[in-house]
């Protein structure tokens, strides 16, 4: 196969910090197959998301648009079915297309619109919108329901797709099916309520599996992915693209068998944040760990919220079973790759599709808080043509993705796309000036209302501006990698925090949204 035309290999896990790979400096989870891609590729120390949610930034990787121009600027609302993504690009071009896990480019509840408080339900839209048709209930656990429910292809450019829906070892989709057809008492071994004894842990959202390893969906990914390059190997003729997608790391907390007590919480080290607020603090995060003092907060969801130290250790301490065992999944991928002979042709990538908290500055899960644990993202680039590995590049973003991918296959990135080739960021000179991240939230935080901010990311300042809110966030990265002092309002920073505002102003312009094309004027 001509090098021209590689295959690509992409590797998504849902919800990791960066931090919790060994490749990325953590001495205590133990990652060595995933570290192997970052010895044989570049690493990007600090990629950062288009939005630390899933929904949007899937859907920024996917088309190489920020969210708001993508048009599923949050959670909730889905990538509409018209978007052009480097999948369909690819597939045009004669690539054999194949997602095995998770997508969630479309809902999984059936949650009807949310509505802020005194808006009448009733109320029309400003804008027609066909997504709450039949074609956006494609990843609706309550359709999977139906044994004849199927997803339409393609799928955002995907020929081939076997769905993952939800986290935990409560996952729906075509992996339910594949459980069911191997385990029928399957559903005697999953969920909170028949779980394993001797789970008894501090963490929030876990509970110990009955479910084997081998019918875990994490094992799922494995064994269909392996099925599938074994058909492309015994068709061959065309490159590949193939997307592996994992439901994990993600809560509920529910590592499989030797995974779940691999690490101990005793044993973990805390990030250096981990505490209590403090006065200087902003408001959102001073009233999140006010939740955690009066017992008011809730653990159930996805929402952020405060923890203690203890919980955080246990938190993290299945977190990292979690992601050793997909480092097993991957490894078994990757060796069956090289047993079809199809390694040296295979461009192979390692993403997340966010971060987490994991008890940065005393907080789990995610939200509008844009600390560098949420916001940065592993992103691992292995080219078997790009001669030796082990190289490092800064500042990057998720919709640098499609596009880079594009670029090596020889595709020009449609028009409208906002990301650009990394493959020129190797050299320091190259780098990307800053980033922009963009966040909008349905549900409320404490102390605060509706979530709606705009990060700028430079490589020596983080500058966040809550559009419902007088305070900001402004931290100085070199001297403050942890992001304790919040220098908003600080005098001396003024300056700062003015060029720092027009600079996102710019950034927000540049990326607003530049399709369609508009008619010729004479």
């Amino acid at each position: 196969m001509s090098t021209l035309r590689p295959n690509f290999l992409i590797f998504v896990t849902d919800q990791q910090r960066a931090d919790h790979l060994g490749c990325y400096g953590n001495t205590q989870v133990r990652t060595p197959h995933i570290d192997g891609i970052a010895a044989r590729g570049t690493v990007f120390e600090r990629c950062y998301v288009a939005s630390p949610a899933c929904m949007p930034n899937r859907a920024a990787i996917m088309t190489g648009r920020m969210p708001g121009a993508a048009g599923a600027r949050m959670n909730g609302v889905p990538l509409p079915l018209d978007s052009r993504t480097f999948a369909d690009a690819l597939r045009e071009a004669g690539w054999r297309t194949a997602l095995i896990g998770k997508s969630h480019l479309q809902n999984m509840t059936d949650f009807q619109p949310s509505w802020r408080q005194g808006e009448a339900a009733d109320r029309p839209q400003a804008r027609r919108d066909d997504r709450d048709s039949p074609a956006y209930e494609q990843e609706s656990v309550v359709r999977w329901r139906d044994p004849d429910h199927a997803v339409r292809l393609p799928y955002y450019g995907f020929d081939h797709a076997e769905l993952c829906l939800e986290h935990g070892d409560e996952v729906g989709g075509a992996y339910d099916r594949w459980l069911h057809a191997r385990c029928p008492e399957a559903d005697t071994l999953r969920g909170p309520d028949h779980a394993l004894p001797g789970g008894k842990t501090a963490a929030p959202q876990a509970w110990r599996t009955a479910l084997p390893e081998d019918l875990y969906p994490s094992a799922f990914v494995r064994d269909r992915a392996i099925d599938w390059l074994e058909d492309h190997a015994a068709r061959g003729g065309q490159p590949f693209l193939l997307a592996c997608s994992f439901p994990d790391p993600h809560h509920p907390f529910t590592p499989p068998g030797r995974y779940w007590d691999m690490y101990r919480p005793e044993d973990i080290e805390l990030p250096a944040t981990c505490g209590p607020a403090t006065p200087a603090d902003t408001p959102l995060k001073r009233a999140l760990h006010e939740e955690l003092v009066a017992g008011r907060r809730s653990t159930a969801g996805s929402r952020v919220i405060a923890v203690t130290q203890d919980e955080a250790r246990a938190a993290i301490a299945l977190n990292y079973g979690a992601i050793t065992c997909i480092d097993d999944m991957v490894g078994a991928i990757l060796a069956r790759l090289q047993a079809l002979d199809l390694a040296r042709d295979t461009v192979v990538l390692f993403l997340s599709d966010h971060g987490d908290f994991m008890g940065d500055h005393g907080l789990l899960f995610k939200g509008p808080l844009h600390y560098r644990s949420v916001i940065r993202m592993p992103l691992i680039w292995a080219d078997p043509q790009a001669g030796a590995g082990g190289r490092r590049a800064d500042l990057a973003s998720a919709i640098d993705i499609g596009p880079t991918i594009l670029a090596r296959a020889g595709l020009a990135a449609p028009h409208g796309t906002q990301g650009r080739d990394l493959a020129p960021a190797a050299a320091p000179a190259a780098a990307r000036a800053s980033v922009l991240v963009e966040e909008e939230g349905h549900r409320p935080m404490p102390g605060s209302g509706l979530p709606k901010v705009r990060t700028l990311v430079t490589p020596d300042w983080r500058l966040s501006v809550h559009a419902f809110e007088e305070w900001g966030e402004l931290y100085d990265l070199r001297e403050d990698p942890d992001e304790r002092v919040n220098r908003w309002d600080d005098p001396a920073c003024a300056a700062v925090r003015a060029e720092l505002t027009l600079e996102l102003v710019r950034a927000m312009a540049r990326h607003a949204d530049e399709c369609p094309l508009p008619t010729r004027m004479a």
